[in-house]
């Protein structure tokens, strides 16, 4: 029974640690680019945009497919960041271990 009541104070103990790396990866910051730097956007470690910044040398009215694709790319690139970083300091936390629902 005491290997039992180990195995649940452990369980315990990285679930409060699990909560506080996603507090911290909340306030954690990555930032992508695209057009040279152009186009700039900032996220957090929980995959929520913080800012969108555009150069305003990356505005052409006569082109505002290229704006728009910019944009998508420089938030496809916080985005994959800012998961990458999530997955990378839950997987220290966690042994490497596949826990589903996190990140």
């Amino acid at each position: 029974m005491r290997g039992m009541n180990d195995m649940l104070r452990q369980a315990q103990m990285l679930q409060k640690k699990m909560t506080k790396l996603q507090d911290e990866l909340a306030e954690r910051e990555v930032t992508g680019t695209a057009g040279g730097g152009m186009i700039t956007v900032v996220c957090t470690g929980k995959q929520e945009i913080r800012s969108i910044t555009i150069d305003k040398n990356a505005v052409d009215p006569e082109d505002v497919e290229m704006l728009q694709d910019l944009v998508l790319a420089a938030t496809n690139d916080a985005l994959r960041k800012s998961k990458e970083m999530a997955e990378s300091e839950m997987g220290a936390l966690t042994g490497g271990m596949n826990i589903p629902g996190m990140f």
